[in-house]
């Protein structure tokens, strides 16, 4: 019988040999109960699950995210909370050599205890832990139960043995999402729970625990592959590692390798040639090829486990290059450099296990469509799902990944250490395959706020107590991971802290990636990113509120009434309503009435950004990346995310989609003169026209030049400069300069410019006659819009419903006709009469 069929023999009949030899049962569900530490009445719980959630659930406790209640639940994290459940132990299970019990996340401090036995104390939500359990079990019925000790008092507890005091106070010692302690954009809940799954596992002679994959190389003809194969025996005999593939392009293959099993852990190479390889790029400079591959161990005709993998084949690289004025920071993919446009990424909730799978696809497509192709997972949250990573992988998407530790400084005790390693160890193997992963990165603002936010003076720190604080650092973060990372994941950079110099120092804005928060917490003009541009903008950002919709659910406006304490409670930054006022002075007519006020405060987000991602791009290539703070929200909240909690879109988020584009007009005025700079991301050059026109706003056509245009691929150039005193001859209050870009085939109507010359605050706006009207669109629901006058920062609100738009938050001048598209599966004839239109000047 030859090899090839005992192969597909085995793919065949693999589902009905793991039951024989592996067998998986889930330990989730709702068939758990919990209660406080202490009382004696038990209530249902959900696992995977947070004690939060099955408080919420049972109506103990009021909706965390609504009104202000957040205060009134405080008392919850200075509680122990147990959870327990039974399940049934087969007879055949019991004659397997291996039981264990696996779970994939405790948060944080828990006692496993089986049928009154302790078999685990985890302390590190971030890990997971594999229980060996057969011992313990018996037939028939078992019972489990998992104690969670206050993280808290945990975290006090340590911190009472130290001389000083850590910044970051208690959270640093626990190795716990550091954001549940409450941040500038988030509530405090510091939760517990099963909050991933739980399952037993019974197998024996071998298993699988875990395959890596090295691209040796790489050409257009050829990919040699390495499959490193760690597993785990019982027995010492031969058997055979069968690995087949299929990938995007509906191509598949096979190969496989006989080897010698010992007893122990031992690692297994076998080698692959994937011929004729296709590459994984970006979205925006081509399409991300993936290859999935099963990886099948069996022996004497026995499947014993399988793992698949999915990976793609590029070669990605960090540049740092010394020049004359700094040193370079930028990725190149398969060989282009590419310049980052992306945002950074916050866990979707407070209480994550609400947020399944579909959820962090959407977030990803989310981001796809606004024309990014980077995010930065935030250190201060968690490490993303599997789901997040596959997402960014079929995207085109790469990832910026953070460990977790976040703005402030941490301990340095052998155990704590130790803790990290395993910790980091897993998520590596768990991460490492993904070719959307481009870089890991040590922490967020660690570094800069040891250096830049006086914490030696705040603290009070002793010479000698400085310099032990500064030791631990380096050991944790330049020492034990960097070392980590050249066993575990060499082939891909590792960033010690980002930022790498604090935005107070000009040499940051000279090489390595740069937070600049001059504007906001510097209070600083938006104009100012102009001259604040430097190699690589990982941060910085200005926030807006959410929409009235967000506001209503929240329990902030009822039937037209705000709730002032509600209102308060969801914003999170101490000056935060204040900042925005402030901002909003400087450049917008304040406008009277709650809806009005936060419809203006979306646009002075949007305006802020667009200023800062026109600079950086215009900068190209001295800057080649820029990631504002921040995509999306963990709860209802006003805060500086283009996205909302519930996924609505704020006008920053289209601003952002538009000002993304691989082709971008960007209009740069000087003091004396105005620049048209064209801006390309293609990997091609493109010929066309530049149209540069000058309109009242009652769309009369003032001044004009057309010229034709050679853009250059991956190139950032003037193309077009005037005098600035031309707009002197009009009245600058009242004329828009629009550049835009016609092909030979087509006008590119996507691609323009609309530059006003003076602050929204000064331009005086006619009240437009509007018509909305439904032409025919192929396949898709849409609506149309026109006006006899310029309309600025037109608004399509459907009240009370979820639905995406394609474009929002736009300008149009009068004769110009635009086609706003809505999803396949949204009627617009039903929402006719809950569409609401404005525009600024409404506001006045």
């Amino acid at each position: 019988m030859s090899r090839s069929f005992l192969i597909y023999t085995f793919l065949f009949l693999a589902p009905f040999f793991a039951f024989a030899q592996k067998l998986e049962r889930s330990l989730d569900g709702q068939h758990w109960k919990f209660r406080k530490m202490g009382d004696e009445a038990w209530h249902p719980a959900t696992v995977p699950g947070t004690v939060h959630t099955d408080l919420f659930k049972n109506k103990l406790i009021p909706d965390p995210f609504a009104g202000a209640d957040e205060k009134q639940l405080q008392w919850i994290e200075n509680e122990d909370w147990e959870y327990k459940t039974t399940f049934k132990v087969s007879e055949k299970e019991l004659k397997k050599k291996h039981i264990e019990l696996q779970c994939d996340g405790l948060d944080t401090y828990a006692d496993v205890f089986l049928n009154d036995s302790l078999i685990l104390s985890a302390d590190n939500m971030f890990r997971s832990w594999d229980v060996n359990v057969k011992p313990f079990v018996r037939e028939g019925k078992n019972e489990l139960r998992v104690i969670f000790h206050s993280a808290v008092k945990k975290g006090r507890a340590e911190a009472a043995k130290l001389p000083y005091t850590l910044p970051g106070d208690e959270k640093v010692f626990t190795r716990k999402a550091q954001y549940q302690y409450g941040w500038d954009w988030g509530p405090r809940y510091v939760t517990c729970g099963i909050w991933k799954s739980m399952k037993l596992v019974s197998w024996e002679d071998a298993r699988i625990l875990n395959v890596q994959c090295i691209q040796h190389s790489l050409s257009d003809s050829v990919a040699e592959l390495e499959f490193i194969c760690e597993i785990e025996s019982e027995i010492d005999n031969s058997a055979y590692i069968d690995i087949t593939y299929s990938h995007t392009l509906d191509i598949s293959g096979q190969r496989t390798r006989k080897i010698k099993l010992e007893k122990g852990i031992a690692a297994y190479s076998i080698f692959y040639t994937v011929k004729q390889p296709q590459r994984w790029w970006t979205n925006d400079l081509g399409f991300p090829v993936t290859y999935g591959f099963s990886i099948d161990l069996s022996y004497d005709s026995r499947f014993l486990d399988s793992k698949s993998t999915t990976i793609g084949l590029r070669t990605l690289e960090l540049v740092q290059e010394k020049d004359s004025i700094g040193a370079s920071f930028y990725f190149k993919l398969n060989g282009i450099p590419v310049f980052i446009k992306g945002a950074n990424y916050i866990p979707p909730d407070n209480f994550l296990p609400r947020i399944k799978g579909n959820a962090y696809e959407k977030i990803v497509l989310d981001a796809k469509e606004s024309n990014m192709n980077m995010l930065r997972v935030w250190g201060g949250g968690v490490y993303g799902e599997d789901e997040f990573y596959t997402a960014c992988d079929k995207n085109g998407i790469l990832v910026w990944q953070d460990l977790m530790f976040a703005c402030a400084m941490y301990p340095g005790d052998n155990r704590f250490i130790k803790n990290v390693a395993g910790e980091v160890e897993q998520q590596v193997k768990r991460l490492r395959n993904h070719p959307s992963l481009a870089l890991w990165c040590g922490n967020n603002e660690s570094d800069e706020g040891w250096k830049n936010w006086g914490w030696q003076k705040q603290y009070n720190y002793s010479l000698n107590d400085s310099a032990k604080i500064a030791r631990d650092y380096d050991l944790l973060f330049n020492n034990l991971l960097k070392d980590m990372f050249k066993i575990y994941d060499p082939e891909r950079p590792y960033w010690p802290s980002s930022p790498s110099i604090g935005w107070g120092h000009k040499e940051s804005l000279l090489g390595g990636d740069s937070h600049y928060w001059g504007v906001w917490w510097g209070m600083q003009p938006s104009e100012v990113y102009k001259q604040k541009t430097g190699r690589f903008m990982s941060e910085y950002g200005f926030q807006g509120m959410p929409d009235m919709d967000g506001f209503e659910k929240m329990g902030v406006y009822v039937s037209g009434v705000v709730d002032s304490l509600a209102f308060k409670a969801h914003q999170k930054h101490p000056t935060g309503y204040e900042t925005i006022r402030t901002y909003m002075e400087r450049d917008y007519k304040v406008p009277a009435g709650f809806e009005n006020y936060v419809y203006v405060s979306q646009l002075l987000q949007a305006r802020g950004m667009k200023i800062a991602i026109e600079a950086h791009r215009r900068a190209k290539p001295y800057c080649m990346g820029t990631m504002y703070w921040q995509l999306n929200d963990c709860w209802p909240v006003t805060s500086w995310s283009s996205s909302d909690y519930y996924g609505s879109w704020k006008a920053l988020q289209y601003e952002v989609k538009r000002d993304f584009r691989d082709l971008m007009i960007s209009v740069n005025e000087k003091e004396d003169s105005c620049e048209v700079y064209i801006i390309s991301d293609r990997i091609k050059n493109v010929k066309a026209e530049l149209a540069v026109e000058l309109f009242d706003f009652d769309g009369n056509l003032l001044w004009f030049s057309y010229l034709p245009v050679d853009i250059n691929a991956g190139s950032s150039k003037v193309y077009f400069k005037f005098d600035k005193n031309i707009s002197g001859h009009f009245n600058k209050n009242n004329v828009v300069l629009r550049s835009s870009l016609r092909t030979v085939d087509s006008y590119m109507s996507d691609i323009k410019n609309m530059h006003y010359f003076v602050k929204p605050k000064e331009l005086t706006l006619k009240r437009p006659l509007i018509s909305v009207f439904k032409p025919t669109c192929e396949n898709v629901q849409c609506i149309s819009i026109s006006s006899d006058v310029l309309i600025k920062d037109v608004y399509i609100r459907i009240k009370g419903e979820s639905v995406h738009l394609s474009d929002n938050f736009f300008d149009l001048l009068p004769g110009e006709e635009k086609t706003i598209y809505l999803p396949k599966n949204v009627h617009i004839r039903k929402l006719e009469k809950k569409i609401i239109i404005k525009s600024l000047v409404d506001t006045y």
